[in-house]
């Protein structure tokens, strides 16, 4: 386990239209309306805590999204922010703790926040750090006929026994994601062996194309590749 753990969580404009796209596809990836994270050391000590909304000046939000978050326009008017200040006060953190980030369907956030910083034009520290899925590492805590994964607020009534409070609010549910985590931690349910297996097995990050540059690389292949096959068959 790192030294430091960033828990993070987001609410958004909508949901991915396609994870095939690439960050650089126009209106294929939703935007961050509101960004959380907190530190932490290793030891369960909070370090800092950070909550963000983003200035809606290039992203609408679907009516489902602000149903789910309640997050509008109105206030986004008054509390965000400049996208690509906010996104470069969590490249900072990011880069000085090189910490282990952790969240609940990370997958999301991890990708949201691709694109996000692909948009503020800044270098994502992601990609060289690594990614832990709370929701991934308690499947073994489902019970029949409960879905495959517990949402985070099932698994915070599982572990302490009284609903979530202020459900969708990134900040709320940054800090339940790390409440989860330690609480599973001091029960035995998460350990290093576990923490390093998903790792190594999850594919949070490579579970879908992410980068324009690469998404570039591969078409001019597939294409050479139809093109000798049409070629081999005429």
């Amino acid at each position: 386990m790192t030294d430091y753990l960033l828990f993070v969580d987001i609410e958004a404009s909508g949901l991915p239209i396609n994870w095939n796209s690439p960050y650089s596809e126009e209106g294929a990836w939703p935007s961050a309306v509101q960004i959380s994270w907190l530190v932490y050391t290793q030891q369960g000590e909070e370090v800092k805590r950070e909550d963000h909304y983003i200035r809606n000046t290039d992203f609408v939000i679907t009516p489902a999204s602000m149903e789910i978050h309640g997050i509008n326009p109105g206030i986004l008017g008054i509390k965000g922010e400049d996208r690509k200040l906010v996104m470069q006060l969590l490249a900072n953190d990011l880069n000085q703790y090189q910490p282990t980030v952790i969240g609940h369907f990370v997958q999301l956030d991890y990708h949201i926040l691709g694109a996000d910083f692909y948009r503020a034009g800044i270098e994502n520290p992601l990609v060289n750090l690594p990614v832990f899925c709370t929701m991934i590492a308690t499947t073994q805590l489902v019970w029949n006929p409960m879905p495959k994964n517990l949402l985070l607020g099932d698994l915070y009534s599982y572990l302490f026994y009284k609903p979530l409070q202020n459900q969708h609010n990134a900040l709320s549910d940054a800090g339940a994601a790390a409440d989860c985590f330690f609480e599973l931690l001091k029960r035995g349910e998460i350990n290093d062996k576990l923490m390093e297996q998903q790792l190594k097995h999850a594919n949070i990050k490579n579970l879908h194309t992410k980068s324009g540059k690469l998404f570039m690389l591969i078409v001019p292949v597939v294409i050479l590749a139809l093109l000798v096959l049409f070629a081999y068959y005429l």
